[in-house]
């Protein structure tokens, strides 16, 4: 099996060398390269080029961004972001993230090997998630890493087969991953005032989720904002599922409001499609449409079936427009979805229930 290709860009040894071992200890991934800074790696990639980039934001001589829009300009390659766990490094990202990298992996400011050393897992799927992404849609095996157990939505709540009379308020509830900040932002941008309530979950770590709705914010006509314990689901709004936590959608008389809770990870991820999808099916059923977009993975494509089962519409985006054709593929083969459409499609199809 052709082996992954790594660079890693990153100002710190520690983070080199921590970073250096975990993938290399993957037998599907191969480090062939670790840079202090944008331009020695550029040097060095002049002479083998990487599958997969792994790049820190803030280094000497250029920083990530720079860098990042360098390499998506002359040679579009999967970014995976580098990046501290703080507010300012939650604010650049949103950056690079926009500027085309199509992940991130966060680090503390202290016990930094540690903490790299526990998150190998996410590392490794970060990596091999780049990797599959098609650049395209992007703009401007064996492993020695311990899985965790892959727990399901029956960890936060049961599955019902009862969901809620129909209602004339329609709700619209989105998931995505690898690719997602890009295609949410294509479809949010392109909604009017009057759009149906949505909910999203987007897999994203904690403190990153509060910059991305406050930037898309300022990009849309409608509300988007990080959602809050008891938020209200409300016409012309989005809300985001704080990452770190799991969202689920819950029903007051004729009124929908979100409960944002801690719990374990679904599907190995928190905030859970699945865990959204599923409150969804039982609280709003036919009254709500699903939508489950590009990303890596199969978190969402049973949920998205439970919300078919219990009369929710169904929508999976389509292989050419996605830039991780994973999560859609999977609710497609458990027949979860009743269209597939590609991304541009999307927020005419939001609007038909509005």
């Amino acid at each position: 099996m052709k082996k992954i290709k790594v660079m890693i860009v990153d100002d710190s040894a520690v983070v080199r060398q921590v970073l250096q071992t975990t993938l290399n200890n993957d037998a599907s991934i191969e480090v062939i390269g670790v840079a202090a800074d944008p331009l020695f790696a550029m040097n060095h990639m002049a002479k083998q080029w990487p599958d997969v980039i792994v790049l820190d934001i803030e280094m000497p001589r250029m920083d990530g961004i720079t860098f990042l829009k360098k390499i998506m300009a002359e040679r579009p390659t999967p970014v995976v972001i580098c990046s501290t766990l703080t507010e300012k490094g939650a604010e650049t990202t949103m950056q690079a993230l926009s500027a085309g990298a199509v992940s991130i992996i966060t680090k503390p400011k202290v016990g930094l090997k540690t903490f790299l050393q526990d998150a190998a897992t996410d590392l490794v799927q970060a990596v091999r998630g780049a990797a599959r992404a098609n650049m395209s849609n992007v703009s401007v095996r064996g492993s020695a890493v311990e899985i965790p157990k892959k727990l399901t939505a029956d960890a936060i709540m049961t599955a019902s087969t009862h969901a809620m009379s129909k209602t004339t308020e329609r709700l619209i509830a989105i998931g995505t991953s690898t690719g997602g900040t890009q295609a949410l932002e294509a479809v949010l941008t392109s909604l009017p005032r009057n759009s149906p309530g949505i909910v999203i979950v987007q897999h994203m770590p904690e403190k990153f989720t509060a910059s991305f709705a406050a930037r898309l914010d300022g990009l849309c006509e409608i509300t988007v904002r990080e959602a809050a314990n008891n938020d209200r689901v409300l016409p012309g709004h989005a809300l985001i599922a704080p990452g770190g936590k799991h969202m689920l959608l819950k029903r007051n008389g004729a009124q929908y409001h979100v409960e944002v809770i801690d719990g374990p990870l679904v599907n190995r991820h928190r905030p859970s499609v699945d865990v959204l999808f599923r409150s969804v099916a039982k609280f709003a059923g036919k009254n709500a449409v699903g939508f489950i977009l590009t990303g890596m993975g199969d978190d969402g494509a049973k949920g998205l079936l439970e919300m078919r089962q219990a009369g929710a519409d169904t929508v999976a985006q389509d292989e050419k427009s996605c830039v991780v054709f994973g999560m859609p593929k999977e609710a497609i083969a458990l027949n979860a979805a009743n269209k597939i459409i590609p991304l541009s499609s999307v927020p005419a199809e939001i609007m038909r229930y509005a």
